[in-house]
């Protein structure tokens, strides 16, 4: 069967790949399990080494693969080049804190030791292909893991290319390889005996699927599933200071991230006001077009499915009571385009406030005071991140201590940092990617202790 890469810019074919048949796949699964029981052999230090290389490499490459993923999923180049050097970063820190994240711990007479779990079947969704890679495989690998990735097929240049980099930096050349075949197949995949763990990322469906699949087998599992992040607002938060982070908040990446603001949770005092200057910013800068070209801020979703599910939750919403403030619908053209958009006076029940908005809507909820904006954050399915504005500081952190997500940043956008753990709860799912914690969730704790 062939499998066709189209572009989200105009609809194109831009590659087309032959899947893999289940001998090719059972061959990926044997090289990567003999090049894993090398790997784990090999000092920290010369982990934390050849993954040292795999950060010049991105550098020495940075402008081809921005190129790539500009292709592939639409991004704008700026944030095609920012999603390279994030990689760039996570490497340099394991290349340069690894060894201290694994190192044996003293227990009494014994230690605490932490050893691979084995090979890990990573299946990651499209829209920051490089960065949700190497969030997942660096941590993996400096701990002695094997990798099998399982990128969409939308980006199977990009995986392809990823497969490259680690091909060229480390030794043995097979500890990761690319499986080239459709999600349908994972099973196929994860039921093999040689895959010992596997972290999912995407929709909550076919999370669940692979998490009762995994567990079927007795196979480790973490999944890294949708999110509702709220901005909140509060009464005394500085609008000049909040105008621009919900901007970049919401509409970055076309609104197409994990970690962006999808529910505006905003004090009625300042709603008016909010909204007015919101609505000036988007419609004055954000306009959509090639992402290749100087002066675009908006890019197209990553494929016309995405935009298309996108318009039907801001249609039905509408229809039950959601009010348009601007923009709110697909953009003209051939390509996966939709509109910047806001939607106003969104409420419990509407697609908008209980549904993940994947795409550059913003949806704004009106709240009372402070004690309802932490109640509706809180009533989601989702608990991935937060961010609270507030011009007391200890008022901000206050309000976010009570808020149930994985983290919360008051006065500032989340983000993430190679030293942090990035992880959700509840509908978000449950695992760690990046930090200590990262490195340790495909290990197994080992005590050894004499008397």
């Amino acid at each position: 069967m062939q499998i066709r890469a189209t572009s989200p810019v105009d609809g194109s074919t831009l590659a087309v790949f032959e899947e893999w048949t289940g001998r090719k796949v059972l061959e990926a699964v044997e090289e990567v399990a003999r090049a894993q029981t090398v790997w784990r052999e090999e000092s920290l230090a010369l982990r934390c080494e050849q993954l040292g290389r795999v950060a010049s490499l991105l550098h020495n490459d940075r402008a081809e693969l921005a190129r790539l993923i500009t292709l592939e999923v639409g991004k704008l180049q700026l944030e095609a080049r920012a999603e390279i050097d994030a990689c760039i970063e996570i490497c340099e820190h394991y290349a340069e804190h690894g060894a201290a994240y694994l190192d044996d711990q003293p227990l009494g007479n014994g230690s605490l030791q932490h050893l691979p779990l084995g090979n890990l079947l990573v299946i990651l969704p499209r829209y920051a292909p490089f960065l949700d890679t190497f969030r997942n495989v660096i941590p993996a690998l400096l701990a002695g893991n094997g990798v099998l990735l399982k990128l969409s097929t939308a980006v199977s240049q990009c995986a392809l290319a990823i497969e490259e980099l680690f091909r060229e930096a480390c030794e043995p050349h097979e500890i990761l390889r690319v499986l080239v075949l459709g999600r349908e197949r994972m099973p196929e995949v994860l039921g093999n005996p040689a895959v010992t763990a596997v972290t999912f990322s995407g929709g909550r469906t076919g999370g669940c699927r692979v998490a009762k699949l995994a567990g079927e087998q007795g196979k480790k599992v973490t999944l890294h599933l949708g999110a509702a992040d709220p901005f909140i607002v509060l009464d005394d938060a500085d609008l000049d200071q909040v105008i621009p982070a919900a901007v970049t908040a919401r509409f970055s990446n076309a609104g197409q991230s994990a970690l962006a603001a999808k529910r505006f949770l905003v004090d009625a005092a300042l709603a008016d006001e909010f909204v007015s200057r919101l609505r000036t910013v988007v419609e004055r800068d954000l306009i959509y077009g090639d992402p290749a070209k100087d002066g675009v801020q908006l890019a197209p979703l990553a494929s016309h499915e995405l935009r298309d599910r996108l318009h039907r939750q801001v249609f039905n919403s509408r229809g039950m009571g959601a009010r348009v403030v601007t923009g709110c619908m697909p953009g003209e053209g051939p390509g996966a385009y939709y509109q910047a958009s806001i939607l106003d006076w969104v409420g419990p029940g509407m697609p908008a406030y209980d549904e993940e908005l994947f795409g550059p809507v913003a949806a704004i909820v009106r709240v009372p005071g402070q004690y309802e904006a932490v109640q509706l954050s809180n009533d989601s399915a989702f608990g991935l991140g937060a961010s609270v504005w507030s011009g007391d500081l200890r008022r901000g952190q206050a309000v976010a201590r009570q808020l149930r997500c994985g983290q919360v940043f008051v006065n500032t956008l989340p983000q993430t940092h190679p030293q942090w753990p990035y992880a959700g709860c509840r509908g978000s799912g449950f695992g760690s990617q990046l930090g200590v914690h990262g490195v340790r969730e495909f290990t197994t704790a080992r005590v050894i202790f004499s008397t």
